[in-house]
């Protein structure tokens, strides 16, 4: 009779140095281990071997396999469809599980019950003690809060069959979990947090990162084809700035065409709130940080650009799903 608390423990991975850090920790881990480690190579072209001795004690049980940069959805896809265990754990590349966390997973499986589908784990994202957080690193803390991340997150591997998985239309690291957690509920399993602690730390980020996230509204989207205009409450999701994006955008676009009719009054009306409107936004992000003129001139290149991109990729991503059914009647 298979053990109803064993576990399988899934990673995707492109290959960043940091799996090292999250395999060591795993290795470290006191308690039950995991039946296997089910490392997912997404690199799209390998350049060198993954660094897997890390794992040390725990390497005997770790296989690999690759999807060819196919995204973290299709990615955990592949690792969960091959394990024969109960429970999948899936965990990212960068966590770093605490030493205590196999037996407290073990406490936490443990306490579920015959409906329960999932159950995740508490991260914990260690800022500066000596100055205020920058807007990355701000960013990266609100993942303590975020609901059914799949950056720590176990599944009954029997409700991952029920609901099919992931949805690979997610090509990111971004709203996957959310869309998988709300078609759990809907499907009747519950999702509960547990009370094992993982750390996450802040990842290196260039200057723009916060501009390539941008593209995460083509993923809001299909969220709200998919699940209707209340998936926000429902998946515990932060509503964010969109709509005010959106407005600043239009603004400056219909400025731009005024200014081109010969119509300057009306224009330059715009164009200042156009500028109140970016300036508001760069402030909102400055405030809080460390205020460096490194981090200022960041904030407000990036306060610039953000707004048009945002709204355009939530426009591409309306066109690109407006076929995509949905999963629930309107209300």
């Amino acid at each position: 009779m298979t053990d109803p608390l064993a576990y399988s423990v899934v990673i995707p991975t492109i290959g960043r140095p940091c799996l090292a850090d999250c395999l060591h920790a795993l290795a470290l881990a006191e308690g039950r281990p995991p039946e296997e480690i089910v490392v997912v190579d997404d690199r799209r072209e390998p350049t060198g071997p993954l660094l897997l001795e890390a794992a040390g004690e725990l390497r005997g049980r770790l296989r690999t396999l690759r999807t060819a940069g196919r995204g973290p959805a299709a990615a955990r896809n592949s690792g969960w469809r091959s394990v024969r265990t109960p429970w999948t754990v899936f965990l990212d590349d960068d966590v770093q599980v605490l030493p205590d966390w196999s037996r407290r997973l073990a406490e936490d499986l443990g306490a579920a019950g015959a409906a329960t589908g999932g159950v995740q784990g508490r991260l914990r994202v260690p800022l500066p003690e000596d100055r205020r957080p920058t807007d990355w690193e701000r960013g990266t803390a609100g993942l303590e809060q975020a609901a059914w991340a799949t950056a720590d997150m176990a599944y009954r591997t029997a409700a991952l069959v029920d609901v099919q998985g992931f949805d690979e239309r997610f090509p990111r690291a971004f709203r996957e979990d959310a869309d998988l957690a709300l078609r759990m509920q809907d499907a009747g399993w519950s999702l509960h947090r547990g009370g094992r602690q993982t750390r996450h730390p802040v990842r290196p980020a260039d200057p723009w990162v916060s501009v390539r996230a941008q593209r995460g509204n083509a993923d809001d989207a299909l969220m709200t084809r998919l699940h209707g205009a209340d998936w926000w409450a429902r998946a515990r999701a932060p509503r964010g700035r969109l709509p005010r994006h959106a407005l600043v955008t239009s603004t400056a676009v219909t400025a731009c065409g005024l200014a081109l009719a010969g119509r300057r009054r009306a224009a330059g009306v715009l164009g200042a709130l156009w500028a109140l409107g970016t300036a508001e936004f760069a402030l909102a992000r400055i405030r809080p940080g460390p205020r460096t003129a490194r981090e200022i001139a960041t904030m407000a290149a990036t306060s610039v650009v953000i707004p048009p991109l945002a709204t355009r990729h939530w426009i591409d991503g309306l066109i690109r799903h407006r076929r995509a059914t949905a999963l629930r009647s309107p209300q």
